[in-house]
């Protein structure tokens, strides 16, 4: 145990025991007076305060809480500092109002406010130091303290919410309260906190609604199963572990030019919390030369295949190096190949962009790309490849020819309908699963495409379409070298468009970007006229043109002095609304301009997983592959949306010019369209033969970012911002009945007096 999570455990168990004592005492007093006393429980909580022992023990449990603002802050724990800073303020301003009204000491809502507090917080801070001691707060606590941590809010959360109140509105009727603290006081608790209060009690409640299913979810989640193919290296405890993993292969990336930030990198002890400022170092290394840049990119996948390890299913490992340099030539150990051709009546001959109900083409999608560019949403090169997409349809009839392999076949942000619409021939690799390959079969007959796709028996065999669904697909983590050797035999001297789509949350995203590599990594050296492809998040760190930068910060320049952006920024002492501009980064070929896109809350899996693909794109262009590999727009997908604080950020964020989150459909057909354009135009920024003063900036063009890019701040500092801006637009009407509301009801009730 470390010694922050020593100090954890004596600051949780000194507040669960300063909340015992004011349960304790909270509990004798209403005995006593209802006993002893015969009165009953509304008397009875109005005495509660006044009682021996709470008043003193109450205020030295609730202000320790403050503590708790300043571990989130120091990343102690992982708490939001924001959010954390508004649930302890609300107990703040309760105690103050208990501590200096008389009115509000003495009447019952008091007392239902301790004994609510200190009824939730006892198991709270217990299970704080049982998971602290255990080191796992899902599955390892004891469950009685799991069921109450979770449990309890649904009673004691609107308890304590009537009690607080009742002691705000008692504190904003008594003379000596407001004589003491200015007649603002009576304003403050008499009328803006039980407005807020009004809207932001459901959010608190649902919030902890949600997070007791979570929890409970991944309590009762079964055990994984034994791990098969390509796996995390185990570490010295016996553990799969990614963090030593992850470090290990940034480390050995950036060692193979400079060894300092090498060693930065393998001594850092918080390294969820600043894997960003590493990687920021290396990208920044990369700018010194194009040769830097490759052998970084090298390094670093070498660390991978050499850490990483390929499990057989008789649990014997190698490392994924050695088993992608394997060929089985077993009966049992290929895939067999099977064709779907569709018999659908109508083709797509033009570029078509889905966009807000409507569907875009011709002109009228050309003034659409315009307004993209001149707003600032996406780089002037990507309307280019769009609108020479749209000036030339043969790259969307002749396609005949080229065959596209999607590595994730079904991934919400791949090219497959829009392939498909224009009867092009894909290969899909997708999961094993027969409900997977029922809706990928189905577009493919509903199209005037063909779909090629791997199965387990031989074609001739499968008669039905179960037996066909049955057999259909791969797993890219068990059967890496198998799709490999399958897809390196298929379809002999046919061009191929390999990309690479495949997506799963955290350390399983780095599993399957190494597996998409091992087999990209393959087909691009071992077959004749491979091309490569990408799509880029919007949320990492990429080289980008010197007007995106001079953008950003004119519009730093229009945005900091604005009111809302200086109050969050100044509250969150610069942490919110970071300036998105960099300074320029010297290297061979002049400077470089920097883009901080990186969510720390994303984790370094992602950001590593994304970084292979990099280091993939410029090696293989490096050797003469054409790589199409552009930043996708942040996308409303069903996975994204499903992320609660995600999707009000998304509401929120087009404040901030020039973002724009875009609907699947729109995504995936101008990604589409710039891929298109990547694949045909000799003078695309993909293609080998284009020049380019450092490998990176291969990704400064083609840029659909939604803004990103372009914006006043970094993207990560205006989630919170976001979210309040949405939670504000949608109770604007609410807010307005509920002040005048209140202040009607705060009147009568201050004039009562």
């Amino acid at each position: 145990m470390q010694l922050k999570d020593i100090y954890l455990v004596a600051y949780n168990a000194a507040c669960c025991a300063g909340w015992a004592a004011v349960k304790f005492l909270t509990v004798q007093s209403l005995v006593k007076n209802m006993s002893d006393g015969g009165m009953g429980l509304f008397e009875a909580d109005a005495l509660v305060y006044s009682s021996p022992g709470v008043a003193f023990w109450l205020t030295i449990a609730q202000t320790a809480a403050l503590l708790e603002i300043f571990h989130a802050a120091v990343k102690l724990v992982r708490s939001p500092v924001l959010v954390t800073a508004m649930q302890v303020m609300s107990r703040i301003v309760a105690l103050v109002a208990i501590t200096y009204s008389t009115e509000a000491q003495n009447q019952w809502g008091a007392g239902l406010m301790i004994g609510s507090w200190a009824a939730v917080e006892v198991p709270r801070y217990a299970f704080y130091v049982a998971a602290l001691i255990t080191g796992d707060a899902t599955k390892k606590t004891p469950y009685p303290l799991f069921w109450l941590r979770y449990s309890l809010f649904a009673i004691l959360y609107p308890t304590g919410i009537v009690g607080e109140l009742s002691v705000f509105l008692a504190a904003a009727k008594d003379p000596e309260f407001v004589a003491k603290f200015t007649p603002a006081a009576a304003v403050l608790y008499g009328t803006v906190l039980p407005i807020i209060y009004f809207f932001g009690s459901p959010f608190m409640i649902m919030n902890m609604v949600g997070n007791r299913k979570s929890a409970f979810k991944k309590r009762f989640a079964r055990p994984p199963p034994p791990p098969r193919g390509l796996c995390w290296p185990v570490d010295a405890k016996g553990e799969r572990s990614s963090t030593k993993v992850n470090q290990a292969i940034l480390a050995a990336a950036v060692g193979a030019c400079n060894d300092k930030k090498s060693q930065a990198i393998l001594k850092s002890r918080k390294w969820r919390f600043d894997y960003w400022k590493h990687l920021k170092a290396l990208v920044e290394e990369q700018c010194t030369s194009p040769e830097a840049a490759v052998k970084i990119a090298q390094a670093g996948l070498d660390k991978a295949y050499e850490l990483f390890e390929f499990v057989s299913p008789d649990g014997s490992a190698v490392s994924y190096k050695e088993a992608m340099s394997n060929t089985s030539k077993k009966a049992d150990e290929k895939f067999h190949t099977m064709v779907i051709k569709g018999t659908g009546k109508a083709k797509v001959d033009k570029l078509e962009i889905p966009y807000k109900g409507g569907t875009l083409s011709g002109d009228k999608l050309k003034e659409q790309v315009k307004n993209w560019v001149d707003y600032g949403t996406i780089e002037p090169s990507a309307g280019e490849a769009i609108i020479k997409c749209i000036d030339n349809p043969d790259w969307i009839n002749k396609n005949s020819d080229r065959y596209f392999v999607l590595l994730g076949a079904g991934s919400a942000m791949g090219p497959l309908l829009v392939l498909l619409s224009i009867g092009a021939n894909v290969i899909a690799v997708d999961l094993d699963r027969p409900f997977i390959w029922k809706r990928l079969i189905g577009l493919a007959r509903d199209s005037m495409g063909t779909l090629t796709f791997p199965v387990k028996a031989l074609p001739e065999t499968l008669k039905t379409d179960e037996e066909i669904l049955e057999s259909a697909g791969c797993n890219l983590f068990t059967h890496t070298p198998m799709i490999r050797d399958w897809l390196l035999d298929l379809y002999p001297n046919k061009p191929f468009a390999v990309g690479s789509y495949a997506y799963l949350n955290g350390a399983l995203h780095v599993q399957v970007s190494l597996a998409m590599d091992g087999i990209c990594r393959d087909l691009s050296e071992k077959r004749k006229n491979v091309s490569l492809a990408y799509l880029c998040t919007p949320t990492d760190l990429h080289l980008i043109p010197k007007e995106a930068n001079d953008a950003a910060v004119e519009a730093y320049h229009e945005y900091k002095s604005k009111p809302y952006c200086m109050l969050l920024n100044l509250l969150s002492r610069g942490n919110f609304l970071r300036k998105n501009a960099q300074k320029p980064v010297p290297g061979k070929g002049g400077d470089y301009y920097l883009v901080n896109g990186i969510s720390v809350a994303q984790g370094p899996n992602y950001a590593l997983a994304k970084r292979m693909q990099h280091w993939r794109a410029i090696i293989a262009r490096s050797k003469g592959c054409i790589v199409s590999s552009n930043i996708a727009p942040s996308t409303s997908t069903v996975s994204v949306m499903q992320n609660r604080t995600f999707a009000w950020a998304y509401e929120g964020m087009p404040y901030f010019k020039p973002y724009e989150i875009f609907a699947p459909e729109t995504s995936n057909s101008v990604m589409s369209a710039i891929l298109l354009h990547d694949l045909n135009d000799p003078s695309s920024s993909g293609n080998p033969k284009t020049q380019h003063s450092n490998p990176n900036q291969l990704f400064s063009y083609g840029a659909f970012h939604g803004g990103v890019w372009r914006c006043a701040y970094e993207i990560d500092s205006i989630g919170e911002a976001s979210v309040f801006l949405y939670f504000g637009r949608l109770a604007q009407p609410y807010l307005m009945f509920g002040g005048a509301l209140a202040a009607l009801g705060g009147a009568v009730y201050l004039g009562s007096s």
